[in-house]
């Protein structure tokens, strides 16, 4: 395994031991990040109008559309980084 692969590892350990829940909009940004270096772009239909959580998810996630793996793992970490300090 790669070092990045390695720190993206270890901040989605770290990311279960915060002291305090990140708000929304960084937690579909985690989210978000985290699909993207793991699985690439979206794929699937959009969610429907009423489902709220999952359109929010999907967005977030389309908004990221073309950004390689690797990328996306190290903007996951410094992230983590920056809600650790």
């Amino acid at each position: 395994m790669t070092d990045l692969h390695e720190a993206f590892v270890q901040a989605q350990a770290d990311v279960k031991t915060l002291a305090e829940r990140p708000d929304n909009q960084t937690l579909l940004q985690l989210y978000a990040l985290y699909k993207q270096a793991s699985d690439g772009d979206v794929s699937g239909e959009r969610p429907g109008m009423m489902d709220f959580v999952n359109r929010a998810k999907y967005d977030a996630w389309d908004a990221l559309k073309g950004t390689s793996a690797s990328e996306a793992q190290q903007r996951y970490i410094d992230l983590v980084k920056n809600l650790l300090a």
